[in-house]
């Protein structure tokens, strides 16, 4: 398996190589040069198989040669072992043929337990094999942060660093990354929003000159890892419903774009998929594309929802690649000129394809807390705001009944507690694990929204706390 970049410049890698290049050296986002597919057949004969098995059926021809397969099934094992319930990803019905998909019984109790707990031990793997050292800088909205200390924690080779709007994060989401402490750990709270810190890492990644030679790796949406990892889990909802002898609708509460962009791969991959969802809040830039063709920037607003306060979707390049034949020159000018005017359209045939696949709903936070309300007067299930955006967009949106609509179930409800309080729902209480996380010692550091003041801390606390 080689990987390309969407942007045409940068050299074809492999499954390893990618991993730790994180972005491509033109700009652009690895995407694999030719996506495997399976049968109907060989996608029934899953059926039944445990979370870890499955993900390795589905992600083994991603990984090629770069790990044996009795190397990648231990860390799969491993890696699945640590949630905390026994189906891992396991559904919930709300109503008539229509379910969420429980993805936060991982450690950080968010979605992205399940790539960020694979990534973690993958860098390790392949950093020991070459016996090197790596940076991570990482920005997040809310629940990556968390997700990837908590993946990386025990890395040997590894210092990571998180970027998150300082003050804009919910308080759950902050102690969760700034209480886990350790020499390799740092924290940094940015005078701005989210976009900021986006902007700042994927600057760091073009010019990595104040990281001395040690490689800079990205734990962001934007590594494949992350994508890969997240395929799986649209394959174990559709083996759970009747698939593949029948078709799924799915709904995903998504910003960046990564999430649903996994349910496109695994259609793509041969799982029968006849309704993609886009949920998001009032940072909408990706509704305004897939229900008016404008993908332009704007204000951005905070929200209950703040894992979507977005404004530029990140992995939407990769879906712009696809859509224009994988012409990585035509992908470049695209960027580029939205980097110069903060807007962009494409030709109406290309909006037209895209529109087969995907409906979209921006809800805001009034209905979002509706909604929480609704959900739990029907059927007593507590939804964090994010996947209340998600089963919102899921009512509105469906294209057919008989199809089972699935919400991707983003983050436990404990993680949003002022969005549960004004839906009228008694908030949950935190798991065991965590029950004592605020009488947990904070460590963060607040910097200014500067980039040279980012790399500077970053150079001077690298190599487990000594300056690189």
């Amino acid at each position: 398996m080689r990987y390309i970049s969407t942007r045409g410049q940068a050299p074809a890698l492999n499954f390893e190589d990618v991993l730790l290049a994180g972005l491509a050296s033109d700009g652009g986002l690895y995407v694999p040069e030719n996506l495997p597919r399976f049968t109907v057949e060989e996608i029934a004969s899953w059926n039944g198989l445990p979370y870890h098995e499955l993900a390795f059926r589905v992600m083994r021809p991603f990984v090629g040669d770069s790990i044996s397969d009795a190397d990648f099934k231990a860390i799969l094992e491993d890696t699945y072992a640590g949630f905390a319930h026994s189906a891992v990803a396991p559904l919930r019905q709300l109503d008539s043929n229509e379910w969420v998909m429980e993805l936060f019984h991982g450690p950080t109790l968010a979605f992205k337990d399940f790539a960020l707990q694979l990534l973690g031990r993958l860098l390790d793997h392949f950093l020991t094999k070459r016996g090197e050292r790596a940076v991570i800088i990482g920005a997040t909205s809310g629940d990556t942060g968390s997700a990837a200390i908590e993946g990386c924690r025990r890395c040997e080779n590894v210092d990571i660093f998180i970027l998150h709007p300082h003050q804009r994060v919910s308080d759950v989401q902050r102690r969760q990354m700034t209480t886990i402490l350790g020499e390799n750990i740092h924290n940094i709270a940015i005078e701005g929003n989210f976009d900021d810190c986006q902007e700042m890492v994927k600057a760091s990644f073009a010019d990595q000159g104040f990281l001395k030679g040690t490689r800079l790796v990205a734990v962001n949406s934007i590594n494949w890892a992350r994508i890969m990892a997240q395929i799986v889990y649209y394959f174990h909802a559709a083996l759970q419903l009747g698939g593949p002898l029948r078709s799924m609708a799915f709904s995903v509460p998504t910003g960046n774009f990564g999430d649903i962009f996994a349910g496109y791969l695994a259609r793509n991959m041969g799982l029968p998929i006849s309704q993609l969802v886009v949920a998001t809040n009032r940072n909408d830039i990706l509704h305004r594309f897939m229900s008016g063709n404008q993908y332009d920037k704007d204000t951005l607003h905070p929200s209950l929802s703040p894992s979507m306060d977005i404004m530029v979707s990140s992995n939407f390049e990769r879906l712009l690649f696809d859509l224009h034949g994988r012409n990585g020159a035509l992908v470049k000018q695209l960027m580029d000129d939205f980097r110069q005017n903060g807007k962009l359209s494409v030709e109406q045939e290309r909006w037209t394809e895209a529109r087969r696949l995907f409906d979209s709903l921006a809800v805001d936070d009034e209905a979002t807390c509706a909604t929480i309300a609704e959900v739990y007067a029907q059927c007593g299930e507590i939804l964090d705001p994010h996947t209340a955006i998600g089963v919102r967009a899921a009512r509105e949106c469906r294209r057919s009944m008989s199809t089972p609509m699935i919400t991707l179930g983003t983050a436990h409800p404990v993680k949003f507690p002022d969005a549960v309080r004004k839906a009228g729902v008694q908030e949950p209480q935190l798991p065991p694990h965590l029950a004592d996380l605020f009488e947990r010692e904070e460590r963060c550091t607040v910097l200014p929204n500067s980039l040279k003041d980012i790399q500077q801390f970053v150079s001077a606390h690298g190599n487990r706390g000594k300056p690189l």
